[in-house]
């Protein structure tokens, strides 16, 4: 493949789309600020950026060429001023396959190429190609030479595998705690509502709510919360639908999605830990979310930033999980080593010192609704002793299990290895009561991540300090 390629014409509507979403909140600040007299300067500006972008996205795809050649792949891109990026193929870490709707309907895939110092993007992305280019890339810069149809068709039966079900899938989207985000966002959006709709029409709206009887109103609230709830599970179906998981030879391969189909490609040496979450709403009904934190990985990779090797499963099924796909995490501590109970009372306090300072502002200015301050000081003392409760670590030659809790529980396994930097923290409360916090780090995503546990017993914290730094 010595001469370049372009991308298919469809980057074209990608670039512009791509320009619309970055420009969106400049674009309704416009119309909101200029919707009355001057809103038809507003068309016209806006019809002549129209057709800038339009021209601009055509030139970007016209400009954007890509070939491999003596071992790397080569990019060529830029307007005005040309850019040349060549990315070996001995530095690639993974190629990722993502197809959205709009993908789909020509057949088209968006490659994505990732190093081990991709951070925050993709090392190089190419956003609309043909399936079977998309395919015949990874394969080149894989070093493979068989052809490859698709990911699920190449490793059947080959590797272990495991594919979440409906019932899983539904139960993932009941239990996801997304209803709060929707809520917040549903509640923005009627708080805006009002700069679209006309005066008189608003007025007589909240009025007639207003006017209706208490019961109408709270079961009003609840048609409304249960179709919030309703919007989360579809969100969490859609984002992962059909997932699957297989390992083949010293990679996981995942694909996930319904609308946006993605095939993601993670080289186990690349995993940095593996971790357990188990929020508030699932850990009664004894159910986790398996993750992975992953050096070099794109931004946009997974959730929250860590990439997700199982979004729902039992609790008790984690450990054949990972002796199947992830073997070195698998075997788990029947207990952990815990905080002294002198640290309870530091949990305590953490967790209710910002109600405290809500009770005292309520108990002053709106002293009939003091019952909402009382409420949330019992959830936070709740609050502070599960994570006093759930928070310790255990050490097994060079491996290493953490434990701790800021809303949701989280443990993570960490191999001595991939731990960066070890840190101990001791303030003079803290020494007078021969407590300290213990605080690690390890590369990933941008910036890497930290793990901390407040007030354990300051010999344990010593005694893995030694651990870190081969001391005997």
């Amino acid at each position: 493949m010595s001469n370049g390629e372009r991308l298919h014409p469809a980057a074209i509507l990608f670039n512009f789309i791509k320009v619309i979403k970055e420009a969106l909140f400049a674009i309704i600040l416009g119309f909101i600020t200029f919707r009355d007299e001057s809103f038809f300067y507003f068309i016209l500006i806006s019809s002549v950026l129209v057709i800038l972008l339009i021209i601009y996205s055509v030139a970007s795809w016209y400009r954007y060429t890509y070939r491999i050649e003596a071992d790397e792949l080569r990019v060529e891109y830029g307007i005005f001023i040309r850019k040349k990026r060549f990315i070996s193929i001995n530095r690639i870490q993974s190629i990722d396959l993502t197809a959205g709707v709009i993908h789909r309907i020509f057949n088209l895939v968006k490659v994505k190429i990732e190093t081990a110092g991709s951070g925050m993007s993709s090392e190089a992305s190419l956003t609309a190609v043909k399936l079977a280019e998309g395919e015949r890339l990874r394969n080149e810069l894989k070093k493979e030479r068989t052809p490859l149809n698709d990911v699920e068709e190449q490793l059947v039966d080959e590797e272990p595998s495991y594919k979440i079900s409906f019932k899983r899938l539904f139960l993932a989207g009941s239990t996801s705690g997304s209803i709060g985000i929707i809520l917040a966002l549903f509640a923005f959006v009627f708080s805006e509502l009002e700069q679209f709709i006309p005066n008189r029409f608003y007025d007589n709206t909240v009025e007639w709510i207003i006017g209706l009887s208490l019961f109408f109103i709270i079961g009003l609230s609840i048609v409304v919360l249960i179709l919030l709830w309703l919007f989360g599970i579809a969100g969490t179906m859609i984002k992962y639908g059909n997932f699957t998981i297989t390992r083949n030879k010293d990679e996981l391969f995942i694909t996930r999605g319904l609308l946006e189909k993605k095939q993601l490609t993670i080289p186990l040496r690349r995993i940095q830990a593996v971790g357990i979450q188990e929020s508030l709403i699932r850990q009664p009904l004894g159910y986790v979310t398996v993750f992975a934190e992953v050096a070099g990985g794109s931004m946009d990779k997974g959730e929250e930033f860590s990439t997700v090797l199982f979004p729902i499963m039992k609790a008790d099924e984690v450990e054949d999980f990972l002796q199947e796909l992830l073997p070195d995490y698998a075997k788990q501590p029947e207990e952990l080593n815990p905080l002294p109970k002198r640290a309870l009372k530091f949990y305590l306090l953490r967790a209710t010192l910002p109600i405290t300072l809500m009770f005292a502002a309520v108990l002053y200015f709106l002293p009939p609704f003091i019952w909402i301050p009382i409420v949330f000081f019992i959830g936070a003392l709740f609050l502070g002793f599960l994570r006093f409760k759930d928070a310790g670590y255990d050490v097994e030659g060079k491996r290493l299990l953490l434990s701790y809790r800021t809303v949701s529980k989280m443990t993570m396994i960490i191999y001595h290895k991939r731990i960066q930097a070890f840190e101990k923290k001791q303030h003079k409360i803290q020494k007078a009561q021969e407590l300290a916090t213990m605080k690690l780090s390890i590369i990933a995503g941008l910036g890497g991540k930290h793990y901390t546990v407040k007030d354990m017993e300051e010999r344990d914290v010593d005694l893995l300090s030694d651990w870190y730094s081969y001391r005997k």
